[in-house]
């Protein structure tokens, strides 16, 4: 491996290994309330990840397209196997370093969702494309530089005759990266046809960034833009920029976790005008697979429209009461090290008294956190002691589970099941 492509590495396994070395060897079977485990911790709940994976990869089989979902949500290789062998057709991620841990995971298809300009990582790129030569390995352009700057750096990088696939991104003026129209998406388009590194895979696009724009009609807004991408796509297929065969067929991607009932009608329809043209939808959702409690339970089509799969929210994090100074407050010692904080407080959920207690609801609410501290507004009446365990549900697992180098699975009766690593 070069001295380039282990900077990129970085952040990928090896960056744990001491870590994982230092964790007790075989934790199955243990109750994490117990006492053994330090307080505070992260937990799965397995029976609730399968039933999401499976509901999601249904959905998306049901209608016809595939998943590669975005595992940059949880960066854990042992998730990504079992999106994978539910029928994922790939792992989408957010950088090269991500993109080494989905690779190392097994998946046969990495979609970088991202631009890639930094040196290091687009001669990461070229060495994997060199040596990996059956996967699929693509990442995002959408202007005239990040061309220059793939062709300049991946020059003396891959060999005569192999191209690393690029997909253009569309976007929206006032959004995140992307294309700001059709005219200028399809100038890279020609861009890319002319270089001698690269090859033109598909068209991509983020549509939260529409909804996020879209004023009191997000909807709205959403399938108009993913109308847009697939208009995109047919004018590059019919303009030959795009020439995909039945070995390489024409990806159409998009999708986060909330509006993918909305992309997907959009984009089959733009498949089913290209008639015979080979032609893949993806789509990129990576919350489903923990779900949560607070943005994503208000935010996803089941919960919107009732038109999507029924997910379940897997994620927990626990701590111990430090303290009930008084009689309506509790403080807990969970803080924004441990939770997300981004879109909502941690929502606390159950009681278990200890040792051995069962679980029971929790009806105190948190109001604050500090970095190690959560502050509870307790009704007086409602039993709370210190020592107790405080199970908290989380909003947003995407800032949630990088805050945890382990996460714990536990089975239907609370026993640990494995650890997972996460790569962040």
């Amino acid at each position: 491996m070069t001295a380039d492509a282990e900077r990129v590495s970085a952040g990928g396994p090896r960056h744990y290994r001491a870590l994982l070395r230092a964790l007790p060897a075989d934790l199955r079977g243990v109750d994490p309330f117990a006492g053994d485990l330090a307080s505070p911790f992260a937990l799965l709940r397995e029976s609730r990840v399968e039933a999401n994976i499976a509901s999601m990869q249904r959905w998306c089989t049901e209608h016809g397209i595939e998943l590669a979902p975005h595992g940059k949500t949880t960066m854990s290789p042992d998730l990504f196997a079992r999106q994978l062998a539910a029928g994922a057709w790939g792992i989408t991620v957010a950088s090269p370093a991500q993109a080494r841990v989905a690779l190392d995971a097994g998946a046969p298809r990495v979609l970088i969702a991202n631009e890639v300009t930094d040196v290091a990582g687009i001669r990461w790129l070229g060495h994997t494309r060199q040596e990996r030569p059956d996967v699929f390995l693509t990442c995002y352009v959408d202007a005239l530089a990040g061309v220059d700057l793939l062709e300049e750096h991946l020059t003396g990088v891959l060999a005569d005759g192999q191209r690393l696939d690029v997909l253009v991104e569309l976007g929206l003026p006032g959004g995140r990266t992307g294309a700001r129209s059709e005219q200028d998406a399809a100038a890279v388009a020609r861009a890319v046809a002319a270089s001698s590194r690269l090859r033109l895979a598909g068209v991509s696009g983020y549509e939260g960034v529409a909804a996020a724009l879209g004023g009191e009609n997000p909807l709205a807004a959403v399938t108009d833009f993913c109308s847009r991408l697939g208009a995109l796509a047919e004018r590059l297929v019919v303009d030959r920029l795009l020439r995909p065969s039945a070995e390489c067929p024409l990806v159409l991607s998009a999708g986060g976790s909330a509006w993918f009932d909305a992309v997907v009608p959009a984009l089959v329809g733009a498949r089913e005008r290209l008639g015979a043209t080979p032609a893949v939808v993806v789509l990129r959702s990576g919350a489903y697979v923990t779900h949560d409690h607070g943005l994503y339970s208000r935010a996803t089509p089941a919960a919107r429209s009732g038109n999507g799969p029924e997910l379940l929210p897997a994620l927990e994090v626990w701590g111990r009461v430090l303290s009930r100074p008084e009689p309506t407050r509790a403080v807990v010692d969970v803080g924004r090290r441990d939770a997300p904080f981004d879109q909502d407080l941690p929502i606390a959920l159950w009681r278990r008294p200890v040792p051995g207690g069962t679980r029971c609801p929790l009806t105190a609410r948190v109001v604050q956190l500090d970095d190690q501290h959560a502050y509870l507004e307790v009704p007086p009446e409602e039993v709370l002691a210190a020592g107790e365990w405080v199970g908290f549900g989380i909003s947003h697992p995407c800032t949630a589970v990088d805050k945890w180098n382990v996460l714990l699975l536990v089975d239907d009766r609370e026993r640990i099941v494995a650890q997972l690593p996460t790569f962040f």
